[in-house]
């Protein structure tokens, strides 16, 4: 192909990016510059104009959506498709390498996926083996120690020795790692960490794989963990061309793993690195990214930049302050309804809150507003119960002895098989060590199973024993159309009252749908040189396949369709962007939040989240708070963040309910109403509370009211026809 036409619409910098000579490069790449196409292009480039060969590539990134879209472009870039070069998440290339090299990792050959659901049910279960309380335990603290030490690279016997909170989640997380053995299941970290020890262990398998992989590319490189950093760094090796792409300012997943330190320190661990800086931004106004730069500029430690744009100033960001938050929440529904009316669209309003509690006042104005609205990050279709289920029939036709998978579904649709039995039935798998449905074959058969239990159970092995040989050498869908209809489910879901039911049933008809796409549209994975490129790929049934996507995609949200509103929390609002943006809750103690200024760097971030917020916003963005806030069941009152203080002033300006323009915002001191009497920076005293001084005035005549800094006290609003203020300057 004509490799002119690769560098075709590409700025300076991003040019430089993309033609860099093979080496180590990061790529500092700040909200909607375009890093995406960089790295599609940086591929076609190195296999046009470099030589090197799709076989030699491998791109990570951290979601599906992300690594499909990567594909789709350089294929369509390549006018090829360059079927061996290897796109994937970090879970899914483990997965991929795992199946592969399934007796090297020490694992069965059908070894299962878990999500995080079946996750904490393992965990559950092994709580209640060590009669361990779970007021005091509860199993999702447990899970995450688990995840937190593997994400970390340690097994139960690498964890320091501690007090008693962690010697009993060693404990747990040990006989967790049993069961999984037992059963022959993996979680998410635990892909990861099994790829990683795979390398540690076979340093043949870690050569060949440096070999082929010559070329690696990383996007969201500052959202990596540890582990992930660690692999990366074995991959690549002393002489590896390895491309990071990432922003140290979107850092903002430090509690689930992420290590910003790893952006920063790559340079140190791969020589010779080239930095590049992608500052033009074709998302936001010249407005937005002058808030935006103002406000991460207070972060220190940064590899540094700053976004501009040729596409204008744009409009002021607007602050609203209400006097509570349903105030609050009508301003956006009014404001949102304001741009539906003007010909917008509903799906191209983001609201942004810190906490998921925010949302109800919002849900409450949208409602009464009569605009459709979203939560967007609630239950992905694969966490729906009812697909699950199916899900688990399916897996157990593949695998009989998936125990998560027939703890599930024995007694659903209800067939009289009560939790005392199933947990006999654990007991005795876990004292043998065999699977759940191996224990109950030889109970029934030795007569331990009693009479009426052995008949309900030897009823369900019987079934999937007869959906098994209903669909062998069938497609998939028909898997998936028997395990719905004919296992029960379907009538079973069906059955559920009113809205409920009609949404189940659909969304078991609609797993049969996925099953007939996901069969149309599945792409060898293979080199086109055959299995024996890697000397380890095998054929795969499509059935296992299925299964594996539904697992490693449980965790990501996809959008339904619909026009409607959006409502998210800021870190769920990561990748995303609307033309019109709100971020509400601009109080100290909400935003940031209170945590933030008990820990070390957890400032920072707070501000990296808000940075990440502001970027979101394409044309217009409001800046909300309520100067009360029913939260968590009672009311506070919160001075505004601090962030409002940091974002440059002259990029912002006030606005009324309704959206009624007020003067451009002013601070120190400088008068925001010529006539009135009070004016910012002025000193008064009132007869209880003392001495202040004037923070903001706002409205006027019998609703003008004014915020006063007192000594000792803090803010606090007084409306200025009962204050009795006196001026002392």
């Amino acid at each position: 192909m004509d490799i002119t036409s690769i560098l075709e619409g590409l700025n300076d910098r991003q040019r430089e990016a993309v033609t860099a000579p093979l080496g180590n490069l990061l790529i500092v790449a700040g909200a909607g510059s375009g890093k995406t196409r960089v790295l599609v292009h940086r591929i076609a480039w190195l296999v046009a104009a470099e030589g090197v060969s799709p076989h030699g590539i491998l791109a990570v990134t951290f979601t599906n959506k992300a690594a499909a879209e990567m594909r789709a472009r350089a294929e369509a870039l390549l006018s090829a498709p360059p079927r061996a070069m290897w796109v994937g998440t970090f879970h899914g290339i483990a997965h991929r390498l795992l199946r592969m090299h399934w007796r090297d990792a020490g694992l069965p050959e059908n070894f299962q996926i878990i999500d995080a659901d079946d996750q904490l049910r393992l965990v559950k279960r092994v709580l209640r083996a060590q009669n361990l309380d779970e007021q005091r335990w509860p199993a999702r603290q447990s899970a995450g120690f688990i995840n937190a030490q593997k994400e970390e690279g340690r097994r139960p016997r690498d964890v320091p020795a501690g007090d008693h909170f962690t010697e009993t989640q060693k404990r747990v997380y040990e006989a967790y790692e049993a069961l999984c053995r037992q059963g022959g299941v993996v979680d998410f970290a635990e892909l990861l960490l099994r790829c990683h020890e795979l390398w540690l262990d076979r340093e043949d398998l870690l050569e060949h794989y440096r070999r082929r992989f010559g070329q690696l590319l990383v996007d969201e490189f500052q959202d990596t963990n540890t582990l992930q950093y660690a692999s990366l760094r074995l991959l690549g090796g002393s002489a590896g061309n390895v491309m990071a792409v990432g922003d140290d300012d979107q850092s903002i997943y430090s509690w689930r793993g992420a290590r910003m330190e790893n952006i920063h320190r790559f340079p140190e661990h791969f020589r010779d690195t080239r930095i590049i800086r992608l500052e033009q931004n074709y998302r936001s106004t010249g407005t937005i990214l002058k808030a935006a730069n103002g406000l991460i500029e207070r972060n220190a430690g940064r590899l540094g930049k700053s976004l501009w744009t040729a596409a204008g100033d744009g409009e002021p960001v607007s602050v609203y302050h209400g006097y509570n938050d349903t105030e609050e929440a009508r301003f956006v529904a009014d404001t949102a309804r304001a741009w539906i009316e003007r010909g917008g669209s509903a799906d191209e309003i983001g609201v942004l809150y810190r906490s998921n509690a925010q949302s109800r006042a919002l849900e409450e104005a949208f409602l009464r507003a009569d605009i459709a609205y979203r939560i967007y990050g609630g239950l992905r279709f694969f966490e729906r119960a009812e697909v699950k289920n199916a899900l688990a029939y399916m897996r157990l036709v593949s695998s009989r002895h998936a125990d998560v998978a027939f703890e599930r579904v024995v007694n659903l649709p209800p067939r009289g098989i009560g939790a005392k039995t199933v947990g006999l039935v654990r007991a005795l798998a876990r004292e043998r060590g065999v699977s759940m449905w191996q224990t109950v074959k030889e109970g029934i058969a030795s007569g331990e199973i009693k009479a009426r239990a052995a008949a309900a159970l030897g009823g369900f092995l019987a079934l999937i024993d007869e959906f098994a040989a209903q669909v062998e050498g069938r497609s998939l869908h028909d898997v998936a159309q028997c395990c719905v209809e004919a296992s029960g489910l379907l009538a079973h879901h069906a059955k559920e009252p009113g809205e409920r039911g009609v949404a189940r049933k659909e969304n078991l008809e609609e797993l049969v749908a996925a099953c007939r796409r996901f069969e149309r549209d599945r792409l060898s994975p293979l080199d086109p040189r055959g299995a024996q490129a890697d000397g380890a790929d095998e054929p795969s049934s499509t059935l296992e396949d299925f299964l594996d996507q539904a697992a490693l995609e449980a965790g990501e949200y996809q959008a339904e369709g619909g026009a409607a509103v959006q409502l998210m929390t800021l870190h769920s609002a990561k990748g995303l962007e609307f033309p019109l943006v709100f971020i509400t809750g601009m109080e100290e103690g909400l935003f940031p939040s209170r945590m933030a200024g008990e820990e070390l760097g957890r400032m920072d971030e707070e501000r990296r989240l808000a940075y990440v917020g502001i970027t979101r916003a394409m044309r217009r963005l409001y800046l909300t708070r309520a100067e009360s806030r029913f939260i968590h069941g009672t009311d506070s009152y919160n001075p505004p963040s601090r962030f409002l203080q940091e974002i440059p002033v002259e990029t912002l300006q006030d606005v009324r309910l309704g959206g009624a323009l007020k003067r451009p915002l002013q601070r120190n001191g400088a008068p925001r109403d010529e006539d009135a009497a009070l004016r910012i920076g002025a000193r008064v005293r009132h007869a209880k509370f003392g001495e202040g001084v004037v923070l903001r005035c706002e409205g006027g005549g019998d609703r003008a009211r004014v915020e006063v800094n007192f000594a000792g006290l803090g803010s606090k609003w007084l409306m200025l026809g009962y204050a009795n203020l006196e001026m002392l300057d």
